[in-house]
C-alpha cells in the first residue's frame, strides 16, 4: 500500500458519491491517508452531514448524483451557504463543461474519474494545502 500518509495533513471529509462501491473505495483510500471520512450517497443525506454541527474540513463530491446531472453542484452551494470557505473537490466521470465550472464554490478542485487513490489523495492534499495556506496566521 502507498505510503500517502506522507502528503496530507489530517482532515475530515465528506465523501458524497451515490455509487456505493465508487464512494467505499474513496472513503477508504483517504482513510488510509490518515483522514477521518464520512460518507454520504444522496444530497438529503450530505444536507443532513452539512447541517449538522459535525466539523468538516473536505467536501468530496460527484457531480451527478443519482442520475441527476448538478445535484452535486447543489450539495456544493448547500455547503458553502452553511460553511463558508468550505474546499470542495468535485469529481465527475462525464464530462465538464466551462458552465458548470462557473458554478463550482470556492476554493475547489477538480478530479476527473476514473482516478486512482494517488490522484485522489494528492488532489485532496493539494487542496487542503491550499486552503490552509491562504488563512491569515495567528501569533
Amino acid at each position: 500500500m502507498p505510503s500517502w500518509g506522507k502528503w496530507v495533513a489530517v482532515a475530515v471529509a465528506l465523501v458524497v458519491e451515490d455509487e456505493t462501491q465508487v464512494r467505499l473505495l474513496a472513503e477508504s483510500i483517504l482513510q488510509g491517508a490518515g483522514h477521518e471520512v464520512l460518507g454520504a450517497a444522496t444530497y438529503s443525506e450530505a444536507e443532513a452531514v452539512v447541517g449538522s454541527d459535525q466539523p468538516i474540513d473536505l467536501l468530496v463530491v460527484d457531480i451527478v448524483l443519482m442520475d441527476e446531472p448538478e445535484a452535486g453542484l447543489k450539495v456544493a452551494e448547500a455547503a458553502a451557504r452553511r460553511r463558508p470557505g468550505l474546499p470542495v473537490l468535485y469529481t465527475t466521470g462525464k464530462g465538464i463543461t466551462q458552465g458548470m465550472i462557473k458554478l463550482f464554490v470556492e476554493p475547489y478542485g477538480f478530479l476527473a474519474k476514473p482516478y486512482t487513490g494517488d490522484q485522489l489523495v494528492t488532489a485532496a492534499s493539494e487542496l487542503l494545502r491550499r486552503v490552509n495556506n491562504s488563512k491569515p496566521r495567528t501569533a
